[in-house]
């Protein structure tokens, strides 16, 4: 797949007209790339006008501002913004609330002033302008489809239906689990609680989201952050329903049911 840099297209005298924050998980994490590569093929698809800026991506600062290293994540914070602006950018999408919330939220302080869109809305606008048509009766009739919220998506940043509209298209049936919405239950991993070890507990968080996901009898898990992948998906192990409930991210779905994946 060819995905253009933006430092080759500025050599080139060229602006796309989006921005794809990939991540740090959607750069390394080998779970995360699969989702990467699904949405880089949706806006190929679609015709979208995108590039990368791929080894001048830098993390947000957002792991280190929520462990509490203020200066560290102002220095990581900086030299992303003064990339970005030596690039005249001024969308960006990316497919983790981590990212976006930071990015949207936090660096305007800093001299970082962008449209951010997370991928579920952008994914949703997508449908809505007639350019990504699902297949009817598809891979996904009948399923019985939960959608767990991410913290920095839903209660951060009050985006809870774009992700549901989606899955809505799917021809699947969705289910709600008990803790969803403005109630959401957390996956584990936010507040840098992916870098740390477990606190003494009788249960991990991500087995309690997990047995609220086969309550409602959920054949798959959507989830639309590379967190709440990881947790997501170590639910499953824990509660033992590995091979009966697969985790996918939003992007993945629309990739299988657009037959791109």
């Amino acid at each position: 797949m060819q995905v253009p840099l933006m430092a080759d297209l500025a050599t080139e005298g060229k602006s796309p007209e989006i921005l794809f924050w990939v991540g740090c998980a959607g750069s390394f994490d080998d779970r995360y790339k699969k989702v990467t590569v699904a949405f880089a093929k949706i806006l190929h698809k679609v015709g979208t006008d995108f590039a990368i800026l791929g080894p001048e991506e830098g993390c947000t600062g957002d792991p280190a501002k929520r462990a509490g290293n203020e200066f560290l994540f102002q220095m990581q914070a900086v030299q992303n913004i003064e990339t970005m602006n030596g690039y005249g950018i001024k969308k960006i999408v990316t497919a983790c609330p981590h990212c976006f919330n930071t990015i949207k939220n936090e660096y305007p302080n800093l001299g970082g002033n962008y449209e951010v869109i997370h991928h579920s809305t952008f994914l949703q606008q997508l449908i809505d302008a007639g350019k990504v048509k699902m297949k009817e009766a598809g891979d996904f009739k009948g399923k019985r489809i939960t959608y767990h919220d991410s913290c920095y998506l839903g209660r951060a940043n009050n985006i809870y239906e774009a992700p549901r509209q989606v899955l809505q298209m799917l021809d699947a049936e969705l289910v709600e689990m008990k803790s969803c919405r403005t109630r959401g239950l957390c996956c584990g991993a936010g507040g840098a609680q992916m870098f740390k070890d477990a606190e003494k507990g009788k249960k991990e968080v991500s087995q309690e989201r997990m047995e609220q996901a086969i309550e409602v009898k959920a054949e798959i898990v959507s989830v639309a952050c590379p967190f709440c992948m990881v947790m997501m998906t170590d639910g499953t192990k824990q509660t033992g329903k590995e091979k009966e409930i697969k985790v996918y991210d939003l992007a993945e779905l629309v990739a299988q049911a657009e037959g791109l994946v």
